[in-house]
């Protein structure tokens, strides 16, 4: 099972070092291509993408979130920091299955 990581050159960059193979997209073109392209390899089990780079595309990556199940999709903040306008994942959860946890 591969990883792939969609964001800014410092997410790829970063990623690239451990081995990780990615794109470093600038706009929402870039960024619905490298996703397809990330969905495309069998191979692939796990994607990464920036918070910011998901907001580009976020219809794509809430269908497939709600509507596949792999390969696993995660947002990770990029270096500028955690999304502010996102829940939090706890709540998120908390929400989804009505208990607090």
């Amino acid at each position: 099972m591969k990883y792939y990581v969609i964001g800014d050159e410092d997410a790829v960059l970063g990623f690239g070092l451990a081995g990780v193979r990615g794109r470093r997209v600038r706009t929402p073109e870039e960024a619905g291509e490298a996703f397809r392209e990330a969905l495309s390899d069998r191979d692939t089990g796990i994607v990464l993408i920036t918070e910011r780079v998901a907001e580009l595309i976020r219809p794509q990556v809430d269908r497939y979130i709600f509507k596949e199940d792999f390969p696993l999709i995660v947002e990770i903040p990029d270096w500028e920091g955690k999304l502010t306008s996102r829940p939090p994942l706890r709540e998120m959860v908390n929400a989804a299955i009505g208990i607090k946890l």
